[in-house]
């Protein structure tokens, strides 16, 4: 076997030339690698391939591919000469994209169905107006349409009671033809939009023709590949808290979506978090020439009037340029034995990394529609080194959180996304991951932990006057938050208090050592004036945090914020 890797250069043309014998190519989608806004897929298809000059045709392609991303791997047991790929639009006069006959002969049956019902209601509408006609005139002169109506005494309650039944067997009759109507004008819009997603009323499908020449007759194994756009992913997680083992199970998923006129089913698929085709490298800089103009200095201003004209036209003319196609001579290698496999590699697409680059792969098969229906796939579990914590803000709620501390594991990073936050198996609500490199921490709250009690008190709130000569403004205030654990076994405390901290060097803050439990963490987090506490409380036992503190400022302004 030989394999063969080729980068077609490309020739669109408006009508089909007259080519070799031509081969169709039964193809089907194998594989797709996502992107954050397209997708690279590729259809196989297997070939009995006679000996000589041939053309393969791919039909039905989808009509937004990208003519310069096409790309082709083969493999074959004697070798094969490729030509340049010819590329062709069919116009949409007479649907080739299977999809999108499907759709619109359903669209057709369901019109059908509409009209059947409009002519049904019609009917309706005209035998509850002759009943209604029928009941005005009934008694008086009969009018030249209905005819002379002579009714005797006893039968009038029986002609009454006809008209009545009559007139609620028809107004039921609209009204059952109302819902059906209704549901079907929701299904009908439901296949219009997914017709205009297919972009069906455009260019319908592409051709795709490739000339190839065999030495001898072989079967061929041709992948072609082609980037698309309409197609997207994000990643969503779970996390799932154990809080008898302090186990923090985080699992990725992949919620694809696309509208690219294939359905794409039981294929392989992966998720990237490469960007194609955006370039690799900056342009370079160019001097950043200022002058004066006028006896007056513009600072970014050349002679020429524009701020770095010069810089404007490096970034244009050193912008990535799109590799120049190359053809291999798969055949040319006359001296390699025909069993053994040959790759050649080609430029591949340029992707711009973004500080990270990486591939999921789905396991198992995988299946997404081309309606936009958001598919969410599994992805993985990611190992995290996690360690449970309460944490309480007293300033803000006597509530306490129950608090997880995971530290990521592994080689992989996280990217952001949407959590589903799970406590023992229950849901509890929704939150976000930030991008998590290896080894950094990240704390997910899994709602209240109401087996800690937290109770505030102010113990001192009062203003006065300080100084000998000038005074000043003082301002002092002292707390007390009382804490106790009623768990069974012993739980990590976090608590963060902040103390005012002034913008004004006029204003200063002090904090009473008397005042404030010891062993804080003072700034923490890089936040000016919050304090921070940690330490373990054992089950049944109490902690009293205090915290006190002055802030003074002159005596002829006003403090706002206090």
């Amino acid at each position: 076997m030989r394999a063969f890797v080729f980068t077609f250069g490309l020739l669109a043309l408006t009508s089909s030339p007259l080519l070799a014998d031509e081969l169709q190519a039964d193809s089907k989608i194998k594989s797709a690698i996502v992107y954050n806004d397209r997708a690279t897929v590729t259809r196989q298809a297997v070939i009995s391939l006679p000996a000589g000059a041939h053309t393969v045709v791919f039909e039905g392609l989808p009509a937004l591919l990208s003519p310069d991303s096409l790309r082709a791997e083969g493999a074959a047991t004697s070798a094969v000469k490729f030509g340049s790929v010819i590329t062709r639009q069919v116009l949409a006069a007479q649907l080739s994209a299977p999809r999108a006959q499907e759709l619109n002969l359903k669209l057709e049956g369901l019109q059908d169905q509409r009209r059947l019902l409009d002519s049904e209601k019609q009917a309706l509408a005209a035998k509850k107006l002759f009943l209604t006609n029928i009941g005005a005139q009934a008694g008086l002169r009969a009018n030249e349409e209905i005819g002379e109506i002579n009714l005797k005494p006893d039968q009038w309650s029986g002609a009454a009671q006809a008209i009545y039944a009559g007139l609620s067997e028809t107004a039921v009759a609209e009204i059952q033809q109302d819902v059906k109507i209704r549901t079907l004008d929701l299904e009908i819009a439901k296949v219009q939009g997914e017709l205009a997603a297919l972009n069906a009323n455009q260019y319908s499908s592409y051709t795709v023709t490739v000339p190839l020449e065999a030495a001898a007759a072989t079967q061929l194994t041709l992948d072609l590949s082609y980037q698309v756009p309409n197609a997207g992913w994000r990643p969503l997680y779970d996390a799932r808290l154990n809080t008898d083992t302090d186990k923090l199970e985080l699992i990725q998923y992949g919620a694809v979506r696309q509208t690219t006129g294939e359905d794409w089913g039981g294929i392989t698929l992966s998720l990237s978090t490469a960007q194609p085709q955006r370039g690799t490298t900056l342009p370079d800089l160019t001097p950043y020439w200022v002058d004066i103009m006028g006896n007056k200095t513009f600072g970014g201003m050349a002679e020429n009037g524009m701020l770095g004209r010069a810089m404007s036209n490096s970034v244009a003319s050193s912008a990535p340029m799109a590799p120049a196609m190359e053809m291999m001579d798969a055949a040319s290698d006359q001296r390699a034995d025909k069993a053994v496999m040959q790759k050649a590699e080609f430029t591949t697409a340029q992707i711009e990394t973004g500080g990270f680059v990486s591939e999921y792969k789905i396991p198992g098969p995988a299946s997404v529609t081309a309606d936009g229906t958001e598919t969410k796939l599994m992805v993985g579990n990611f190992a995290t080194e996690s360690k449970i914590q309460v944490h309480i803000k007293p300033q803000l709620s006597t509530d306490a959180f129950l608090v997880s501390k995971a530290k990521l594991k592994g080689e992989s990073p996280i990217l952001p996304g949407t959590v589903s936050l799970f406590r023992d198996g229950a849901y509890v609500g929704q939150s976000a991951i930030p991008l998590l490199r290896p080894e950094e921490e990240h704390v997910l709250f899994f709602g209240t932990d109401d087996q800690v009690s937290v109770k505030r008190k102010v113990l001192k709130d009062e203003k006065s006057e300080a100084g000998m000569l000038v005074r000043d403004n003082v301002q002092e205030r002292r707390t007390i938050t009382e804490i106790q654990n009623l768990h069974k076994d012993a739980v990590q405390i976090v608590v963060k208090e902040t103390v005012p901290t002034g913008r004004n060097e006029k204003i200063q803050t002090e904090i009473l050592k008397d005042a404030t439990t010891p062993g804080y963490e003072a700034d923490s987090a890089n936040i000016k004036g919050l304090l921070r506490w940690e330490f373990s409380l054992e089950p049944k036992a109490r902690q009293d945090v205090t915290v006190g503190w002055t802030v003074s400022w002159p005596k002829d302004t006003r403090l706002n914020g206090l």
